[in-house]
């Protein structure tokens, strides 16, 4: 028996419309969900059912719903969009939200899109534009509220009242010359509890600096972490004043960078959970090609030691011992450095000191586990021999393990290689080969 719909909960309402095939119903429980909720309930939902609610989004809402959608999924809501029906609903949001839905889009609908917008807010947009989206200058906005220092903060009052709306998180007031040059922020609280006759010089702070339009994204959200920061105020070369960015955007890359993160450690990218079995299968083959590649090569190890093997039953029980430890150590080293990579804390002065200290990890961890592993072989298969061959392999996987684990992640880097992509497979074609090469390696050598 089906459970009775709870009439507070709009999701399970809007589920009933849909069953039930009442579509007024359905636009107006979604008229009535915030853009964030929405969203949401569009991207949890299969492809089938998402076109649909897509089509019920009333004109108002469209441009806001979807620009909270992921990028993949925006980009298909809007590819095969009129350009008047794209300029509309860019022309409802603030411009750097727009610039990330026209950066996506091809270059050729983009530049026809702009044609139709308005000159300011065109004008706006492609100061955006002109940056890539992963820098400061392609999350920042435009739409910034500055003042001259020499006013006094009545005068700055007066002029505030005069606004409809301030920008969204707007907690400072920009100050700049009369050439746009930044010269410092004038907090909003200020304005409130200070004698309106003090000037903006008297009472501007200017120990938040502003951020140059070329730092990297994922800069930018260190700052705002380490800072606290509600918005930063965005300058170029010559230190006028371009825009700011404020903490929804941060929070979006925070996101996205934790979302790459997670996905790119299983090699799947930015995979739509519910997407179509024929779009996620190559993506998904690809990597389970490498992966396979990477298995053969440790099987090649294995099959040059195949009458050692035949000789000496034992090997193969113990091969996948010396292999496994390996590859969770190094995992657990390239983890540590990935994590500290995400959040800036490795730099050229401490990256050598970190990988001494994987190092070190390695040996006692490797001194361990090497004699626990020689105990247990030695009264398992009653031969100390075996026990003492694969003890020494573990010693060696293990400290190579730390190596590759927090070495690799420094060298891709700075071989423009993304190491969340990469580090993990190479690490475990790493730890297996000298796993097995090292094991088999010495059983041939004592046994032979």
């Amino acid at each position: 028996m089906n459970s009775p719909i709870d009439p507070t909960n709009k999701t399970e309402r809007l589920e009933l419309a849909l069953r039930s095939e009442t579509p007024g119903d359905a636009v107006a429980i979604l008229a009535d969900m915030s853009p964030g909720d929405a969203a949401y309930l569009i991207v949890s939902s299969p492809p089938d059912v998402r076109n649909i609610l897509l089509g019920l989004l009333a004109p108002e809402q469209e441009a806001l719903v979807v620009n909270e959608l992921p990028e993949e999924l925006r980009n298909a809501a809007l590819i095969n969009r009129a350009p008047e029906a794209l300029a509309k609903i860019v022309g409802q949001l603030d411009d750097d939200d727009s610039a990330d839905i026209l950066q996506e889009l091809p270059e050729a609908i983009t530049g026809r899109v702009l044609a139709i917008l308005d000159e300011q807010y065109r004008s706006r947009l492609q100061t955006v534009l002109s940056f890539p989206d992963d820098v400061a200058g392609g999350l920042m906005s435009t739409d910034t509220i500055n003042v001259r220092a020499d006013l006094t903060l009545d005068v700055v009052l007066r002029y505030l009242r005069r606004h409809s709306a301030l920008p969204p998180n707007t907690d400072n007031l920009i100050v700049v010359n009369r050439n746009d040059q930044f010269l410092g922020l004038l907090p909003i609280s200020t304005i409130l509890v200070s004698d309106p006759a003090i000037s903006v010089r008297e009472m501007m702070i200017t120990d938040q600096p502003a951020i140059h339009a070329e730092v990297p994204a994922t800069e930018v959200a260190h700052r705002f972490e380490r800072n606290d920061w509600i918005s930063a105020p965005v300058i170029d070369a010559e230190g006028k004043l371009l825009g700011r960015i404020t903490i929804d955007d941060v929070v979006d890359v925070i996101m996205e960078e934790a979302d790459h993160s997670l996905t790119s450690l299983a090699g799947l990218a930015e995979e739509d959970p519910f997407a179509t079995v024929w779009q996620s299968a190559p993506r998904r083959a690809i990597w389970l090609g490498i992966n396979l590649g990477t298995a053969l090569l440790a099987s090649s190890v294995i099959n040059l030691f195949q009458d050692t093997i035949e000789e000496v039953v034992a090997l193969a029980v113990l091969m996948p011992i010396v292999a496994s430890m390996g590859g969770i150590a190094g995992t657990q080293s390239l983890t540590i450095l990935i994590r500290a990579m995400a959040m800036g804390h490795i730099t050229h002065r401490n990256q050598l000191w970190l990988v001494g200290r994987e190092l070190l990890l390695s040996v006692l961890n490797g001194l361990f586990w090497a004699l626990v592993i020689a105990i247990t072989t030695a009264i398992w298969f009653e031969d100390p021999t075996l026990g003492f061959i694969i003890a020494c392999a573990m010693l060696i996987n293990l400290v190579t393990a730390g190596l590759a684990g927090a070495g690799l992640p420094i060298v891709l880097r700075k071989l423009k290689i993304d190491p969340v992509l990469a580090g993990g497979v190479m690490v475990t074609t790493i730890t297996d080969v000298m796993g097995f090469l090292t094991f088999l390696g010495l059983a041939a050598l004592f046994y032979g």
